[in-house]
């Protein structure tokens, strides 16, 4: 029995090595290029002035769904710039006997959201232009201003939180009005005082048995806790285990979590958007009881990472991570 905690932990370390390589592999694509975003938001563009729906909301969902595809098997790479994936039976309607129709008209005929965006006379749901404005008709037909977009965004997808994930999404792209947001930052200033290894997935007891979700950062109390991503600000309080803590979820779907802070910088709320670098709050020791415990450990940032697929969530190693972001932080400080 005394080998049953050191192989469970192997076999969750192998998983998340299995999950980062298999992510990581399908987020280098065509999609995450210069040539693929300026793409991209020319589509998005043309849909606002064809249909008066706001590049940011297709822009929002087109990227939620591009993080579905990479982070989950069932879901091919998208072939072309556009990641949304409408299912053959949705596209040419449930009782459709042509499971690949491109005709408009029967299409129609059986309900389906199959449009001929790009004026060939197919409805063609390989087509990047005839996908996405299917989609964006699919939104019109609701309405254009954010409330009726939300409705028409629960009417397609049916999850509260995927819906939620999109309009931050949106939010962000609106702030900044580009694209390429994947720049990442190490969550402490680099060359300061602090250490970290390796700890995801060890047993903790404090509260129950269970593992521990993250990677702790030791270091100076009240050091600054930054945002590590352009994201969105979801959870802000106080937790038994984690103390005072801050969420953030960032373009590709994954949760940052942001743990045991000695407090917030001033002005921050729940909604807000950050980007990579920005203070959120310090290094602290709270938490493991009642709102204000502090002082039960040393100071340290506990910083975890969750990935949502559309059906689940799910924690993952984020060590490697803060190594990649710690290596090219330093190599900016060297310039």
């Amino acid at each position: 029995m005394k080998g049953v905690a050191p192989l469970k932990k192997l076999f969750l370390l192998i998983i998340s090595c299995l999950f980062i390589l298999d992510a990581s592999s399908q987020m280098v694509n065509a999609a995450d290029t210069p040539e693929a975003y300026a793409g991209r938001m020319a589509l998005y563009r043309n849909m606002e002035a064809t249909l008066q729906i706001p590049w940011y909301y297709l822009a929002g969902a087109d990227q939620y769904e591009h993080s579905l595809r990479a982070a989950r098997r069932d879901l091919e790479p998208a072939k072309g710039l556009i990641g949304i994936n409408i299912e053959p039976s949705k596209w040419g309607g449930a009782l459709n006997p042509h499971l690949n129709d491109v005709n408009p008209l029967t299409i129609t005929f059986f309900d389906g959201l199959g449009q001929d965006g790009n004026g060939d006379g197919k409805a063609d749901v390989t087509n990047d232009t005839d996908r996405l404005y299917a989609f964006s008709k699919h939104l019109h037909t609701y309405g254009s201003d954010e409330d009726n977009i939300r409705i028409g965004l629960w009417e397609y997808y049916k999850r509260d939180k995927a819906v939620s994930i999109i309009i931050g999404n949106a939010k962000i792209y609106k702030k900044y009005g580009r694209l390429d947001l994947q720049e990442k930052a190490f969550p402490v200033p680099v060359r300061t005082h602090y250490t970290y290894l390796n700890t995801w997935g060890s047993a903790r007891g404090w509260g129950g048995r269970r593992i521990h979700e993250g990677t702790d950062i030791f270091a100076d109390y009240s050091l600054p806790v930054r945002s590590t991503s352009y994201g969105i600000i979801e959870m802000k309080g106080w937790n038994k285990f984690g103390g005072w803590r801050i969420g953030i979820r960032d373009l590709n779907n994954t949760y940052h979590y942001f743990a045991h802070l000695s407090g917030f910088a001033e002005g921050l709320k729940v909604g807000q958007v950050v980007e990579p670098g920005q203070i959120i709050g310090g290094v602290g020791s709270t938490g493991y009881g009642p709102p204000g415990t502090a002082g039960k450990f040393p100071p340290h940032l506990h910083y975890g990472m969750y990935k949502d697929n559309g059906i689940t969530e799910w924690s993952f190693d984020p060590y490697p991570y803060l190594k990649m972001w710690e290596r090219k932080d330093l190599a900016k400080k060297q310039k």
